[in-house]
């Protein structure tokens, strides 16, 4: 691996986007002011400032879902074709601004600018997607069985909703959720995350420029997440709130929600499973790998976590994934020769050096990695090692970083196992050549998701979604849409 820490001087170019990102609130279709302490935004990849932005405090939180209230209404009655040209326009936009977003992303997330493109594209997707869906929300009109009357089925938005997004796909998670609700008719408050806030307010204004109405989208950014969603959870005008984020917090926002019985849609913690059978094409699977484990520097809740790979071809495995780590170029992710960024935080270092010692400390070996390399920002080295313990630290919890733990199985039952001896499923990765082997594992696997033979699998097309403590609800393709809508039935009897 090679390592490039450079990239301290923002260019023209930089300076004068990061000018351009707004710094306020975004309530009721004005930017305003927040009543806290400013938020100060960094880079990972130096530590320096990006930019100051307004702090929302309890009282800004309760204007925004004012604002969403009173649009409700209106933005419910406004034609589908029209809520879908809206959308459209957004995407179109999306593409003509995406070097300004993908740049946004690398300097406040760390994310290789490669990356980052990638991530435009995904992103805005999930517009281009709900915006086709908006005008397909249909119903049923039928007999009921007994031939006493007729069934009329209907859907409606199901009200003003709140959206918590993460920080690791700050565009990605926010055109997520925000496409669906408003495709649906929803109005929305959306509360980005306090480390990488500046794309939700660039795209908050992109938003506005493709015509979203005023009150339709609002926007705050707070130091004080617990203090500010509680009372906005807690008003009975709220409807719906969707949360991405780690399991405990999860938890605690469902218990919140149920007190009003808000829709819910939670995506959650994962300890995902790469499984490698013998007979599994060993280069495709260490792509795979170098995919699932690596993109996003490992922080994604996708990330393959847990690698059970068979004792027959695990040291091979391992002398091959090291090699394709070894090759790895960390740096800023700004700089286009970088394929390997900054993890978020110090924190997040810290979190994931401590899983990689207990590891070692437990028995396992190192292969390459398991360092801090010298210089600015939260770097830490991409690391393989294998013989990880069943009991390591690791293996239960989300590493949420670039670490391999490579354990080995000798059976398909053992491999089976040990993918589903987790509380968590949101995703596994299955590597085999076999035709009925890959039929069993989808059946076996106790996961919302599955990657049979790649290392990637998201689509805005495709529900996205765990079981378990993963979450519930589903995010993208046909299903992302109705957690927006709720249905109503009608009997019109027989005359």
């Amino acid at each position: 691996m090679s390592t490039v820490i450079e990239g301290a001087v923002r260019s023209d170019g930089q300076v004068a986007l990061l000018a351009r990102v707004p710094d306020q609130l975004y309530i009721n279709g004005q930017w305003a002011n927040g009543t806290g302490e400013p938020i100060v935004v960094t880079d990972p990849a130096t530590g320096l400032v990006l930019k100051t932005i307004q702090n929302a405090s309890v009282a800004d939180g309760a204007r925004a879902l004012d604002a969403a209230v009173a649009a409700a209404d209106s933005w419910a009655e406004t034609p589908a074709r029209v809520r879908a040209e809206i959308l459209r326009r957004a995407f179109d936009l999306l593409q003509e601004r995406r070097g300004d977003f993908a740049t946004l992303m690398t300097l406040e997330m760390g994310k290789p600018i490669a990356e980052a493109n990638g991530e435009v594209s995904y992103g805005g997707e999930f517009l281009r997607w709900f915006s086709e869906e908006a005008v397909r929300i249909n119903g049923r009109y039928s007999a009921n069985p007994e031939g006493t009357g007729t069934m009329v089925v209907t859907h409606r938005p199901v009200g003003p909703c709140y959206l918590i997004t993460p920080w690791n796909f700050p565009l990605a998670m926010a055109t997520r959720k925000i496409a669906p609700a408003l495709a649906a008719g929803c109005t929305v408050v959306v509360k980005p995350a306090e480390l990488t806030p500046l794309t939700t307010l660039l795209f908050v204004q992109l938003l506005t420029d493709a015509g979203v109405p005023a009150g339709v989208v609002n926007v705050i950014t707070t130091t004080e997440s617990q203090a500010v969603s509680a009372p906005i959870i807690a008003d009975p005008r709220l409807r719906k709130l969707s949360f991405t984020g780690s399991t405990a917090v999860g938890r605690a926002l469902i218990a919140q929600a149920a007190q009003n019985v808000l829709r819910t849609s939670m995506e959650l913690g994962g300890n995902a499973p790469f499984i490698v059978f013998a007979d599994a094409d060993l280069e495709k699977a260490v792509s795979g790998a170098m995919l699932a484990k690596f993109r996003n520097t490992g922080q994604a809740c996708t990330a393959a976590n847990r690698f059970i790979v068979h004792a027959s071809i695990a040291e091979e495995f391992g002398r091959r994934l090291t090699e394709r780590v070894n090759a790895l170029v960390q740096g800023p992710g700004i700089d286009p020769a970088v394929n390997f960024g900054p993890l978020v935080t110090e924190t997040a270092v810290d979190n994931v050096d401590a899983l990689v010692q207990d590891a070692l400390a437990r028995g396992a070996t190192l292969l390459t990695g398991g360092t801090r390399p010298d210089g600015p920002g939260s770097f830490y080295a991409p690391t393989v090692l294998t013989g990880v313990p069943a009991d390591s630290r690791m293996v239960r919890e989300e590493i949420f970083g670039p670490v391999v733990g490579i354990t080995t199985f000798e059976t398909d039952e053992e491999a089976i196992k040990m993918a589903n001896d987790t509380e968590y499923g949101l995703i596994g990765y299955v590597f085999t050549t076999d035709i009925a082997r890959s039929h069993r594992m989808i059946d076996s696997i106790d996961t919302g998701m599955m990657g049979l033979n790649t290392g990637l699998v998201s689509n805005a097309a495709a529900p996205f979604g765990g079981v378990k403590q993963s979450g519930l609800g589903r995010e993208g393709g046909l299903e992302g849409i109705n957690e927006y809508l709720s249905t109503k039935y009608t009997l019109i009897p027989a005359s």
